[in-house]
């Protein structure tokens, strides 16, 4: 084998540990123990008793501590489920470990981490792969097939918007939402920016303005409802985008809107413009308006109604000998340039360039389904 290959079994599903037992491992949890392509071995966190709670709860057989689960041999895919200031230094462990990576977004805070944790994983012979996986939805990939296929005729520009008030008037624990790592930039943006480079390609370019309502905000529910906590991150910005191909986006990331209108994505081409479902959720139809219609036409969402960890799943295959996951490591560090970008454009006052460029994600087949065993009983080598 050459350097940085290693060889591994496609003997049946594959292994999967868990590192972060918070609220968001439910749905990854409920989902994966769902999918025959996957084993979830184990979970693991700081609190191993909330560790062990949520492993008695899915009926995952084992629980404990991070380095327990980066020791058992049979796992070869850990899902980073932490906080985004500890992503790369636990990732980091994990392909150090010799197993491949599902991170929750974002995949970094700068980009030369970003840029080492990828070429870390070619070395060793694994993989990265990063939320959001919402992107693989029935909902999303619907509307990507049908501007493959020519519904809009050529796609031009896009219109984004995800405007709310703040998280913190839900959310017990919001202060992480308004850090470093944060903010509807870097906690919004890569649902948004992501369906962008699906529907459009790589970004070359952007210019963007900030703003920031508030120096503090208070939290408006839970046990520590009524304390305030810092912002240290602009609370809206406002972007156009510009795409290698020549097309362009307009679209804005708020916490500071009273009024709340979030989950807007339109793409405009030639023929039409077609109005996506929220791209933070898996489902929902498209509306495709087309010029001289005078009605819309409704497109049902067909394909993949699991929610997330079905890009764990996609990543699984992937490491089985089948297609390449969709939602690749290469994809986010161009998503995380952007929106580092537009963070650097709003700052200095000036159009930034985004250096970094990947390959316009396929559509996925309508008949793509993680409720189905797939995997192939033999063994190759993984490069």
């Amino acid at each position: 084998m050459a350097e940085g290959e290693r060889q591994v079994s496609t003997s049946g599903p594959v292994g999967v540990g868990v590192i972060g037992a918070g609220v968001i491992s439910n749905t990854y949890l409920e989902n994966m123990t769902s999918f025959p392509d996957l084993r979830v071995l184990f979970v693991a966190d700081l609190d191993t008793d909330r560790a062990r709670a949520q492993a008695e709860a899915y009926g995952v057989p084992g629980h404990g501590t991070v380095e327990d689960l980066l020791g058992i041999d049979e796992i070869e895919i850990v899902v980073n489920l932490t906080i985004p200031a500890v992503h790369v230094e636990i990732d980091q462990q994990i392909i150090a470990s010799g197993k491949s990576v599902w991170s929750e977004k974002p995949l970094a805070l700068d980009r030369t981490a970003a840029r080492q944790l990828l070429e870390d994983a070619r070395a060793a012979g694994v993989r990265v792969a990063c939320a959001p996986d919402t992107v693989l939805g029935a909902g999303i990939q619907s509307a990507m097939r049908a501007i493959a296929r020519g519904d809009i005729g050529e796609p031009l520009t896009a219109t984004t918007m995800f405007h709310v008030p703040g998280p913190e008037l839900w959310h017990p624990n919001p202060d992480f939402l308004f850090a470093k790592g944060a903010g509807p930039l870097l906690d919004m943006g890569p649902y948004y920016v992501t369906t962008l480079v699906h529907a459009l390609g790589p970004v070359e370019r952007v210019t963007a303005v900030s703003s920031r309502s508030h120096g503090e905000r208070t939290i408006g529910s839970g046990p520590r409802m009524g304390e305030r906590f810092p912002v240290e991150v602009p609370t809206h910005h406002a972007a156009l985008i510009s795409f290698e191909s020549g097309q362009s986006a307009q679209t804005t990331f708020s916490f500071q809107n009273a009024l709340a209108r979030n989950g807007m994505v339109e793409i405009s081409g030639t023929e039409g413009t077609l109005v996506l479902p929220d791209p933070n959720t898996f489902e929902g139809a498209s509306t495709l308006w087309r010029f001289g219609e005078e009605s819309p036409t409704t497109l049902p969402a067909t394909g993949n109604h699991y929610g997330r960890g079905s890009g764990v799943l996609d990543l699984a295959r992937a490491l089985r000998g089948g297609p390449t996951e969709t939602a690749s490591g290469e994809l986010a560090a161009h998503v995380l340039d952007t929106l580092l970008a537009i963070a650097d454009a709003a700052e200095q006052g000036e159009s930034i360039s985004v250096a970094s460029s990947v390959d316009k994600p396929k559509p996925l087949p309508e008949a793509w389904d993680p409720a189905q065993p797939t995997l192939r009983q033999d063994v190759r080598s993984l490069g």
